[in-house]
């Protein structure tokens, strides 16, 4: 095998540089034994710590009362269709599923989804009510985390691909503290994550992990015509990237008032697409007066506690609606027919759960390549089964193996490569890696190894929505790319033109 030294340095410094820009990323926020014991004796002390939603001595709970106390605000556009020109206390949107009872009031529905018991717990985590969903107990001293979800029901839809029915959701991840030494004050429920869904894809989530600024209850901004939910941090009416929502911002959806148009805007977020919000398009959660929030709720210079008061429901099956298709698959999708599921708190459970949260399959990368000779390239997350999101930029650090067709032989290459997000239309993007190139001479084979670069851009489609969609059985985006590669460090020895044709975000 003969490989040049200049280029077996520069591939050794290659791969340093790609070890060492992993460790200086951070993925996660750990909370410490002493961190969370601090924080339950906040909550006894009467100075509620970060999150905290409930509190107090018993450790039994309704469905219902859970749903109240973490139940968060909505806020409509000025000009959203629905309103019907009757905002303020008039307002009756969200609305109840065409196949249950009217209400004079807006309707959102509640769903507890799932329970982590806690430790060494093998007896049931609730007592369902047969009679009565908003009934059933949960016990807090077997339960260590709870996903909560809210489902907000529209007749129509309005804009690109308009429809009658729309269900959309946001997602509570909320942890149960229990603290015995605390008298009165024995168990609190905190929220650690929001999750506002838009437009049925993953990467567009707006995610709001919670920090000391989020005000209570959480408000949610929802799309003009469109519906979809966005966290609003603060309550102000405004989306503002990077504080409203803090996870994925590249991606994050937002809120796009303007596709209501019709337009469909795929690109960065801007701030002009989204209307500001006025008081009197709030509707408001049916927060018990015992909340720790219930003050500021009275106090807040919106005039919350005049309102629209929206009552809650649990999610229905989606039996009842097998006569209307769309309806029937809007909330059969939705997953989870028998909830709450419960599951133990297996410490690998937690590990794999952290590194499976988001869907491997889909971000999955594969393509048809051509630089002057043809190949296949696959491209998979940095950590195989996990993401790698840069801390300074917002973008994604992904892996990159690719072939290159020769006759008897072939060559190799593999690349780390950015990109600054995973579901805009258009990208930049760049790589740099080694590629090894494998030549036959007199009956054996020589091998060389170069470092490569790589630049261009991106062009990705949802194809969810259109004709298409057959083709998203794996995922939902196809794509193109286009760019440069040299091989070779200071000195070029090798400059050629490089496209992709295949399936996935990268």
């Amino acid at each position: 095998m003969l490989i040049n030294q200049e280029k077996e340095r520069l591939c050794v410094a290659t791969l340093l540089v790609i070890f060492l820009v992993p460790c200086l990323l951070g993925w996660a926020v750990i909370c410490s034994a002493e961190e969370t014991k601090a924080r339950t004796k906040r909550v006894c002390c009467g100075q509620d710590p970060t999150g905290i939603l409930w509190h107090g001595s018993t450790p039994r709970i309704t469905f219902e009362e859970l749903a109240r106390y973490c139940g968060p605000i909505l806020w409509f556009s000025p000009d959203e269709p629905l309103l019907d020109l009757t905002p303020g206390a008039e307002i009756r949107i969200p609305e109840p599923v065409p196949f249950e009872e009217p209400a004079d009031s807006p309707v959102v529905y509640y769903r507890v989804r799932r329970l982590l018991l806690r430790e060494g717990v093998s007896a049931d985590a609730y007592e369902s009510d047969p009679n009565d969903t908003n009934a059933s107990v949960l016990h807090l001293d077997r339960i260590g985390a709870i996903n909560l979800d809210y489902f907000f029901y529209y007749s129509s839809e309005e804009g690109l691909g308009r429809h009658p029915h729309d269900v959309e959701s946001a997602e509570f991840m909320l942890e149960v503290i229990r603290n015995p030494e605390c008298p009165g004050c024995e168990y609190a429920i905190s929220v650690k994550r929001v999750v506002a869904k838009a437009h049925g894809l993953d990467w567009y989530d707006n995610t709001l992990n919670v920090d000391d600024w989020v005000a209570f209850p959480l408000t949610l901004l929802a799309e003009e015509g469109k519906h979809a939910s966005c966290t609003d941090k603060n309550g102000d009416g405004y989306y503002s990237p990077g504080y409203d929502v803090n996870t994925r911002i590249n991606d994050a959806w937002g809120c796009r008032d303007v596709i209501r148009t019709g337009a469909l805007f795929t690109a960065s977020y801007q701030s002009w697409m989204t209307k500001v919000r006025r008081p009197n398009t709030l509707v408001v959660p049916p927060l018990p007066e015992d909340s720790p929030h219930y003050d500021e709720f009275l106090r807040d210079d919106r005039d919350l506690a005049n309102k629209a008061t929206y009552v809650l429901r649990p999610f229905p099956s989606a039996e009842p609606a097998r006569g209307d298709a769309k309806l029937f698959s809007l909330i059969d999708t939705k997953g989870y027919p028998e909830w709450p599921v419960e599951e133990p708190d297996r410490e690998i459970d937690k590990v794999m759960g952290t590194l499976l949260s988001e869907s491997f399959t889909r971000s999955l990368g594969v393509a048809y390549r051509y630089d002057g000779l043809s190949g296949v390239s696959f491209v998979f997350p940095l950590l195989i089964v996990r993401n790698v999101e840069e801390p300074l930029t917002g973008g994604w650090l992904v892996n990159r193996i690719y072939t290159r067709f020769k006759p008897g032989v072939n060559d190799y290459g593999w690349n780390m490569l950015y990109t600054p997000s995973a579901s805009r239309w258009f990208d930049p993007y760049f790589s740099l890696g080694v590629e090894i190139e494998n030549q036959q001479v007199r009956g054996h084979t020589d091998t060389t190894a170069h470092f490569a670069f790589e630049t261009g851009v991106k062009f990705r489609g949802n194809l969810a929505h259109t004709p298409l969609k057959f083709m998203t059985l794996l995922t939902d985006f196809w794509g193109l790319r286009v760019g440069l590669k040299y091989l070779g460090f200071a000195a070029v020895d090798d400059l050629a033109f490089v496209i992709e044709v295949g399936a996935g975000v990268w």
